[in-house]
């Protein structure tokens, strides 16, 4: 559900910021998630939890509801 969202708001982000920087970004706070497991997310084959939400969505700078609006 959010997987779109977050290839959306990765892509818009002011600096170019790639499905492996986004890994890394998320790695660098303690989200073990490599950059596979990204393009699982953005492509929906791979199911997001609550608590990695909410970190993608302190990565990212955006709020935890912004990730689930369409």
């Amino acid at each position: 559900m959010s997987g779109q969202r977050i290839k959306e708001i990765r892509q818009k982000l002011p600096e170019k910021t790639s499905q492996k920087k986004l890994a890394n970004m998320l790695q660098s706070v303690g989200l073990d998630i490599d950059k596979n497991a990204v393009q699982r997310i953005e492509s929906g084959k791979r199911f997001v939890t609550d608590i990695e939400l909410k970190v993608i969505a302190k990565v990212l700078g955006v709020s935890y509801q912004d990730l689930l609006d369409d």
